[in-house]
């Protein structure tokens, strides 16, 4: 799957999140991926001074590591999310 570094993206994104229970926050901070999960609230915090192409790797690489019910999905999210897990991002 190609991705598209665009907002329409990062909403798709965020989306997806939310529709697991997720929450999605810009805040700023010096995190070393440009964003950082805490688990057990369900928030993923994004740098905000990242730019819109760092925000959409950080999530999908974020998504890549945590286990999401997928049975909570819509069909048309479930199948972004299984073609996002097989994504590689190459720089």
């Amino acid at each position: 799957m190609q991705i598209s570094f665009t907002n329409h993206t990062l909403e798709k994104l965020e989306t997806l999140l939310k529709e697991v229970g997720y929450s999605v926050r810009y805040e700023k901070g010096n995190f070393k991926t440009g964003a950082c999960m805490m688990e057990s609230n369900k928030i993923v915090v994004i740098n905000k001074f990242s730019n819109l192409e760092s925000k959409i790797i950080s999530i999908i690489e974020l998504l890549k590591l945590i286990d999401l019910d997928d049975s909570l999905l819509s069909e048309k999210n479930k199948a972004f999310y299984y073609s996002l897990k097989q994504t590689s991002i190459t720089f």
